[in-house]
Protein backbone atom coordinates (compact mmCIF):
# COMPACT_ATOMS: atom_id res chain seq x y z
CA UNK A 1 0.00 0.00 0.00
CA UNK A 2 2.09 2.41 -0.93
CA UNK A 3 -0.39 5.84 -0.57
CA UNK A 4 -3.01 4.98 2.54
CA UNK A 5 -5.09 8.30 3.96
CA UNK A 6 -4.94 7.97 7.73
CA UNK A 7 -6.51 9.43 10.91
CA UNK A 8 -4.53 10.19 14.28
CA UNK A 9 -6.92 10.93 17.05
CA UNK A 10 -5.34 13.16 19.56
CA UNK A 11 -6.57 14.73 23.04
CA UNK A 12 -7.88 18.27 22.35
CA UNK A 13 -4.90 20.36 23.13
CA UNK A 14 -2.04 18.68 22.05
CA UNK A 15 -3.18 18.36 18.11
CA UNK A 16 -0.08 20.57 16.79
CA UNK A 17 2.52 18.64 19.07
CA UNK A 18 1.18 15.29 17.61
CA UNK A 19 1.93 17.06 14.11
CA UNK A 20 4.96 18.12 14.39
CA UNK A 21 5.78 14.55 15.58
CA UNK A 22 4.29 13.25 12.72
CA UNK A 23 6.52 15.63 10.38
CA UNK A 24 9.47 14.57 12.24
CA UNK A 25 9.18 10.97 11.47
CA UNK A 26 8.86 11.54 7.75
CA UNK A 27 5.03 12.25 7.23
CA UNK A 28 5.45 15.25 4.46
CA UNK A 29 1.71 15.94 4.33
CA UNK A 30 0.13 16.44 7.35
CA UNK A 31 -3.35 18.37 8.79
CA UNK A 32 -3.88 19.44 12.49
CA UNK A 33 -7.75 19.51 13.02
CA UNK A 34 -10.04 19.61 16.28
CA UNK A 35 -8.78 16.45 17.77
CA UNK A 36 -7.30 14.65 15.05
CA UNK A 37 -4.54 14.83 12.78
CA UNK A 38 -4.79 13.73 9.08
CA UNK A 39 -2.15 11.76 7.31
CA UNK A 40 -0.49 10.28 3.93
CA UNK A 41 2.00 7.81 3.72
CA UNK A 42 3.49 4.69 2.95
CA UNK A 43 3.28 1.10 4.70
CA UNK A 44 6.25 2.06 6.94
CA UNK A 45 5.35 5.47 7.79
CA UNK A 46 2.18 3.93 9.09
CA UNK A 47 4.19 1.10 11.12
CA UNK A 48 6.36 4.07 12.36
CA UNK A 49 3.71 6.21 13.25
CA UNK A 50 1.95 2.83 15.50
CA UNK A 51 6.01 2.38 17.43
CA UNK A 52 6.62 6.14 17.66
CA UNK A 53 3.85 7.96 18.39
CA UNK A 54 3.65 9.87 21.75
CA UNK A 55 0.69 11.83 21.31
CA UNK A 56 -1.76 10.01 18.89
CA UNK A 57 -4.47 7.76 20.27
CA UNK A 58 -4.55 5.46 17.51
CA UNK A 59 -3.63 5.12 13.69
CA UNK A 60 -6.68 4.52 11.62
CA UNK A 61 -6.86 4.37 7.95
CA UNK A 62 -9.46 6.74 6.68
CA UNK A 63 -11.17 5.04 3.88
CA UNK A 64 -13.37 8.08 3.03
CA UNK A 65 -15.29 10.63 4.06
CA UNK A 66 -19.03 12.21 3.10
CA UNK A 67 -21.96 13.88 4.49
CA UNK A 68 -25.13 11.87 5.64
CA UNK A 69 -28.14 13.56 7.25
CA UNK A 70 -29.91 10.10 6.62
CA UNK A 71 -29.41 6.81 7.15
CA UNK A 72 -30.39 5.93 3.66
CA UNK A 73 -26.83 8.44 2.65
CA UNK A 74 -25.04 6.58 5.43
CA UNK A 75 -25.38 3.03 3.93
CA UNK A 76 -25.31 4.39 0.47
CA UNK A 77 -21.79 5.89 1.00
CA UNK A 78 -20.45 3.38 3.16
CA UNK A 79 -21.28 0.43 0.50
CA UNK A 80 -19.41 2.87 -1.83
CA UNK A 81 -16.15 2.09 -0.37
CA UNK A 82 -14.02 -0.31 -1.36
CA UNK A 83 -13.63 -2.52 2.08
CA UNK A 84 -12.52 -5.50 0.05
CA UNK A 85 -8.86 -4.37 -0.55
CA UNK A 86 -8.65 -4.98 4.02
CA UNK A 87 -12.07 -7.43 4.94
CA UNK A 88 -11.79 -11.28 3.53
CA UNK A 89 -14.54 -13.60 3.43
CA UNK A 90 -13.68 -14.98 6.82
CA UNK A 91 -12.48 -11.83 8.36
CA UNK A 92 -14.30 -10.40 11.41
CA UNK A 93 -15.47 -6.40 10.85
CA UNK A 94 -16.75 -5.04 14.16
CA UNK A 95 -18.22 -1.27 13.62
CA UNK A 96 -17.97 1.14 16.64
CA UNK A 97 -17.81 4.82 16.53
CA UNK A 98 -19.32 8.40 17.79
CA UNK A 99 -21.85 11.02 16.58
CA UNK A 100 -21.80 14.44 17.67
CA UNK A 101 -23.96 17.36 17.39
CA UNK A 102 -25.68 15.41 14.35
CA UNK A 103 -29.10 14.19 12.88
CA UNK A 104 -27.87 10.76 12.48
CA UNK A 105 -27.40 10.64 16.57
CA UNK A 106 -28.11 7.00 17.49
CA UNK A 107 -24.99 4.84 17.87
CA UNK A 108 -26.34 1.11 17.59
CA UNK A 109 -28.48 2.51 14.88
CA UNK A 110 -25.32 3.79 12.75
CA UNK A 111 -23.87 0.42 13.94
CA UNK A 112 -26.43 -1.86 12.50
CA UNK A 113 -26.57 0.26 9.39
CA UNK A 114 -22.66 0.29 8.55
CA UNK A 115 -22.37 -2.88 8.99
CA UNK A 116 -25.38 -4.13 6.90
CA UNK A 117 -23.55 -1.51 4.28
CA UNK A 118 -20.02 -3.69 4.55
CA UNK A 119 -21.77 -6.80 4.66
CA UNK A 120 -23.74 -5.90 0.96
CA UNK A 121 -20.92 -4.90 -0.46
CA UNK A 122 -18.51 -7.72 0.27
CA UNK A 123 -21.51 -9.86 -0.74
CA UNK A 124 -21.48 -8.09 -4.02
CA UNK A 125 -17.71 -9.26 -4.17
CA UNK A 126 -17.12 -12.30 -2.61
CA UNK A 127 -20.29 -13.84 -4.36
CA UNK A 128 -21.33 -15.32 -0.72
CA UNK A 129 -24.46 -14.76 1.74
CA UNK A 130 -23.30 -15.66 5.03
CA UNK A 131 -19.93 -14.26 6.80
CA UNK A 132 -18.47 -16.68 9.72
CA UNK A 133 -16.13 -13.73 10.93
CA UNK A 134 -13.23 -16.35 12.28
CA UNK A 135 -10.03 -15.07 10.79
CA UNK A 136 -8.17 -11.27 10.62
CA UNK A 137 -10.09 -8.68 13.32
CA UNK A 138 -10.26 -5.52 11.10
CA UNK A 139 -12.35 -2.96 13.65
CA UNK A 140 -14.30 -0.43 11.78
CA UNK A 141 -14.75 3.17 13.55
CA UNK A 142 -16.47 5.80 12.28
CA UNK A 143 -17.25 9.39 13.75
CA UNK A 144 -20.14 11.95 12.46
CA UNK A 145 -19.45 15.11 13.51
CA UNK A 146 -22.05 18.09 12.19
CA UNK A 147 -23.14 15.22 9.62
CA UNK A 148 -20.02 14.89 8.54
CA UNK A 149 -18.85 11.31 8.99
CA UNK A 150 -15.76 9.43 8.44
CA UNK A 151 -15.08 5.90 8.28
CA UNK A 152 -11.86 4.37 9.52
CA UNK A 153 -9.99 0.93 10.24
CA UNK A 154 -8.27 0.89 13.49
CA UNK A 155 -4.37 -0.51 12.58
CA UNK A 156 -3.73 0.04 16.35
CA UNK A 157 -5.64 -1.95 18.53
CA UNK A 158 -5.28 -1.30 22.47
CA UNK A 159 -4.92 2.98 22.32
CA UNK A 160 -1.22 4.08 21.59
CA UNK A 161 -1.37 5.39 25.39
CA UNK A 162 -1.07 1.77 26.70
CA UNK A 163 2.16 1.08 26.37
CA UNK A 164 2.78 -2.16 28.18
CA UNK A 165 4.50 -0.60 30.99
CA UNK A 166 1.35 0.56 33.29
CA UNK A 167 0.22 -3.03 34.61
CA UNK A 168 -1.37 -1.13 37.36
CA UNK A 169 -2.06 2.59 38.16
CA UNK A 170 -3.53 4.31 41.19
CA UNK A 171 -6.42 5.57 41.37
CA UNK A 172 -6.66 9.09 39.56
CA UNK A 173 -3.47 8.30 36.70
CA UNK A 174 -2.57 10.87 33.90
CA UNK A 175 -2.99 9.48 30.76
CA UNK A 176 0.13 8.76 28.92
CA UNK A 177 -0.24 10.31 26.31
CA UNK A 178 -1.10 13.68 28.11
CA UNK A 179 1.83 13.29 30.09
CA UNK A 180 4.15 12.72 27.11
CA UNK A 181 2.69 16.33 25.79
CA UNK A 182 3.81 17.76 29.12
CA UNK A 183 7.04 16.35 28.94
CA UNK A 184 7.17 18.14 25.39
CA UNK A 185 5.92 21.05 26.55
CA UNK A 186 8.58 21.18 29.08
CA UNK A 187 11.26 20.39 26.68
CA UNK A 188 13.33 16.90 28.26
CA UNK A 189 16.94 17.03 26.73
CA UNK A 190 18.97 13.98 27.69
CA UNK A 191 20.79 16.09 30.29
CA UNK A 192 17.22 17.15 32.55
CA UNK A 193 17.05 16.30 35.96
CA UNK A 194 13.56 15.85 36.88
CA UNK A 195 10.96 15.85 39.70
CA UNK A 196 7.64 15.20 40.77
CA UNK A 197 6.21 16.11 43.60
CA UNK A 198 2.87 13.90 43.24
CA UNK A 199 4.50 10.89 41.32
CA UNK A 200 1.62 8.28 41.37
CA UNK A 201 2.10 5.58 38.80
CA UNK A 202 5.14 7.45 37.81
CA UNK A 203 3.79 8.42 34.41
CA UNK A 204 4.76 11.58 34.04
CA UNK A 205 8.69 10.53 35.42
CA UNK A 206 8.47 7.79 32.86
CA UNK A 207 7.12 9.10 30.04
CA UNK A 208 9.83 12.07 30.49
CA UNK A 209 12.94 9.46 30.60
CA UNK A 210 11.64 7.99 27.65
CA UNK A 211 11.54 10.66 25.84
CA UNK A 212 14.82 11.86 27.07
CA UNK A 213 16.36 8.39 25.57
CA UNK A 214 14.60 8.82 22.33
CA UNK A 215 12.72 5.31 23.36
CA UNK A 216 9.81 4.58 21.16
CA UNK A 217 6.89 4.09 23.32
CA UNK A 218 5.31 1.81 21.19
CA UNK A 219 8.49 -0.94 21.21
CA UNK A 220 7.12 -2.98 23.93
CA UNK A 221 3.67 -3.78 22.84
CA UNK A 222 1.51 -5.27 19.61
CA UNK A 223 -0.52 -4.14 16.94
CA UNK A 224 -3.44 -5.41 15.36
CA UNK A 225 -2.27 -4.22 12.10
CA UNK A 226 0.47 -6.85 12.88
CA UNK A 227 -2.19 -9.35 11.60
CA UNK A 228 -3.17 -7.60 8.53
CA UNK A 229 -1.84 -9.47 5.16
CA UNK A 230 -1.72 -6.34 3.73
CA UNK A 231 1.45 -4.99 5.55
CA UNK A 232 4.36 -7.36 5.57
CA UNK A 233 5.92 -9.20 8.20
CA UNK A 234 9.19 -7.33 6.84
CA UNK A 235 8.00 -3.79 7.33
CA UNK A 236 7.54 -4.54 11.00
CA UNK A 237 11.03 -5.45 11.43
CA UNK A 238 12.65 -2.89 9.55
CA UNK A 239 10.84 -0.41 11.69
CA UNK A 240 11.27 -1.91 15.15
CA UNK A 241 15.44 -2.48 14.09
CA UNK A 242 15.16 1.50 12.87
CA UNK A 243 13.27 2.50 16.42
CA UNK A 244 15.90 0.70 18.32
CA UNK A 245 18.97 2.31 16.59
CA UNK A 246 17.59 5.88 17.60
CA UNK A 247 17.50 5.08 21.43
CA UNK A 248 20.15 6.89 23.52
CA UNK A 249 22.13 5.25 25.84
CA UNK A 250 24.65 7.49 27.29
CA UNK A 251 22.79 10.48 28.93
CA UNK A 252 23.04 12.34 32.21
CA UNK A 253 18.70 12.17 32.55
CA UNK A 254 17.95 11.16 35.73
CA UNK A 255 14.10 11.23 37.50
CA UNK A 256 13.08 11.16 40.67
CA UNK A 257 9.61 11.06 41.94
CA UNK A 258 8.47 11.58 45.66
CA UNK A 259 4.90 10.78 47.20
CA UNK A 260 2.82 10.58 50.41
CA UNK A 261 1.22 6.87 49.97
CA UNK A 262 4.15 4.24 49.91
CA UNK A 263 2.52 1.98 47.79
CA UNK A 264 2.42 4.71 45.04
CA UNK A 265 6.07 5.05 45.48
CA UNK A 266 6.24 1.19 44.75
CA UNK A 267 4.12 1.29 41.54
CA UNK A 268 6.27 3.92 40.40
CA UNK A 269 9.54 1.99 40.47
CA UNK A 270 7.88 -1.07 39.40
CA UNK A 271 6.07 0.35 36.30
CA UNK A 272 9.36 2.12 35.80
CA UNK A 273 11.27 -0.99 35.51
CA UNK A 274 8.09 -2.69 32.95
CA UNK A 275 9.33 0.33 31.06
CA UNK A 276 12.82 -0.28 30.81
CA UNK A 277 13.89 3.24 32.30
CA UNK A 278 14.72 1.92 36.11
CA UNK A 279 18.14 3.24 35.56
CA UNK A 280 16.79 6.78 35.54
CA UNK A 281 13.73 6.78 37.78
CA UNK A 282 13.82 7.20 41.14
CA UNK A 283 11.36 7.51 44.09
CA UNK A 284 10.97 7.75 47.69
CA UNK A 285 7.87 8.65 49.81
CA UNK A 286 7.88 11.95 51.44
CA UNK A 287 4.82 14.94 51.78
CA UNK A 288 5.18 17.44 49.63
CA UNK A 289 5.26 19.89 52.45
CA UNK A 290 8.90 18.31 53.04
CA UNK A 291 9.52 19.00 49.24
CA UNK A 292 12.64 20.93 48.84
CA UNK A 293 13.28 22.32 45.00
CA UNK A 294 17.10 21.64 44.05
CA UNK A 295 19.30 24.70 43.40
CA UNK A 296 20.55 23.69 40.17
CA UNK A 297 18.72 23.90 36.74
CA UNK A 298 15.83 21.52 36.61
CA UNK A 299 11.91 20.71 35.88
CA UNK A 300 9.67 19.70 38.22
CA UNK A 301 6.38 18.31 36.36
CA UNK A 302 3.17 18.09 38.37
CA UNK A 303 -0.07 16.87 38.62
CA UNK A 304 -1.36 17.78 41.94
CA UNK A 305 -4.38 15.68 43.88
CA UNK A 306 -7.77 17.08 43.13
CA UNK A 307 -11.01 15.84 43.68
CA UNK A 308 -14.98 17.22 42.82
CA UNK A 309 -16.62 16.67 46.04
CA UNK A 310 -15.99 20.31 48.39
CA UNK A 311 -13.96 18.75 50.68
CA UNK A 312 -11.70 17.47 48.27
CA UNK A 313 -11.66 20.86 46.17
CA UNK A 314 -10.52 22.48 49.37
CA UNK A 315 -7.81 20.64 50.89
CA UNK A 316 -6.56 20.50 47.43
CA UNK A 317 -6.64 24.44 47.57
CA UNK A 318 -4.73 24.13 50.71
CA UNK A 319 -1.80 21.69 48.59
CA UNK A 320 -1.50 24.61 46.01
CA UNK A 321 -0.55 26.70 48.60
CA UNK A 322 1.71 24.65 49.95
CA UNK A 323 3.02 24.26 46.20
CA UNK A 324 3.83 28.01 46.12
CA UNK A 325 6.01 28.40 49.38
CA UNK A 326 7.93 25.18 48.70
CA UNK A 327 8.01 25.34 44.88
CA UNK A 328 11.31 27.93 44.86
CA UNK A 329 12.29 30.19 41.61
CA UNK A 330 15.50 31.84 40.66
CA UNK A 331 17.94 29.20 39.94
CA UNK A 332 17.12 27.68 36.78
CA UNK A 333 13.94 25.75 38.21
CA UNK A 334 11.36 25.51 35.52
CA UNK A 335 7.62 24.48 36.70
CA UNK A 336 4.89 22.26 34.77
CA UNK A 337 1.85 21.85 36.90
CA UNK A 338 -1.79 20.61 35.57
CA UNK A 339 -4.98 21.27 37.41
CA UNK A 340 -8.81 21.95 36.29
CA UNK A 341 -8.90 24.26 39.18
CA UNK A 342 -9.47 27.83 37.66
CA UNK A 343 -8.32 29.52 40.46
CA UNK A 344 -5.10 27.51 40.96
CA UNK A 345 -2.77 30.36 40.48
CA UNK A 346 -4.46 32.59 43.28
CA UNK A 347 -3.49 29.74 45.40
CA UNK A 348 -0.42 28.92 44.26
CA UNK A 349 0.78 32.70 44.74
CA UNK A 350 2.18 33.25 41.45
CA UNK A 351 0.64 33.95 37.70
CA UNK A 352 1.96 31.51 35.30
CA UNK A 353 4.52 32.65 32.60
CA UNK A 354 1.90 30.85 29.87
CA UNK A 355 -1.12 28.50 30.10
CA UNK A 356 -2.16 25.93 27.99
CA UNK A 357 -5.97 24.33 27.67
CA UNK A 358 -5.60 20.20 27.68
CA UNK A 359 -7.97 17.74 28.90
CA UNK A 360 -7.32 14.84 31.10
CA UNK A 361 -10.12 12.47 29.63
CA UNK A 362 -13.01 14.25 29.79
CA UNK A 363 -11.95 17.05 32.54
CA UNK A 364 -11.02 20.16 31.07
CA UNK A 365 -7.92 21.27 32.57
CA UNK A 366 -5.00 23.50 32.15
CA UNK A 367 -1.17 23.44 32.05
CA UNK A 368 0.48 26.26 34.04
CA UNK A 369 3.90 27.00 33.19
CA UNK A 370 6.32 28.96 34.82
CA UNK A 371 9.77 29.16 33.20
CA UNK A 372 10.94 32.70 33.79
CA UNK A 373 13.25 33.71 37.22
CA UNK A 374 11.41 35.67 39.74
Amino acid sequence: MSNLKMVAPCLFGIEGIAADEFKRMGFEKVTAENGRVLLEGDDNLLVRANINSRFAERILINMGEFDAFTFTELFDNVKNMPWEEYIGREDAFPVNGWSINSQLSSIPDCQSIIKKAIVERLKSKYNISWFNETATEYRVRFSIHKNRVTMMIDTSGEGLHKRGYRRNSNAAPLKETLAAAICDMARIYPDSQVYDAFCGSGTLLIESAMMAKKMAPGLRRSFAAERFPQISESVWREERLRAQSLILTDIDFRATGFDIDPDAVELTLKNAKFAGVEKYVNASVRDVRNFVAPQERCLVLANPPYGERLLDVREAEELYKVMGEKFNFGNGQKYFIISPHDEFEKFFGEVADKRRKLYNGMIKCQLFMYFKKR
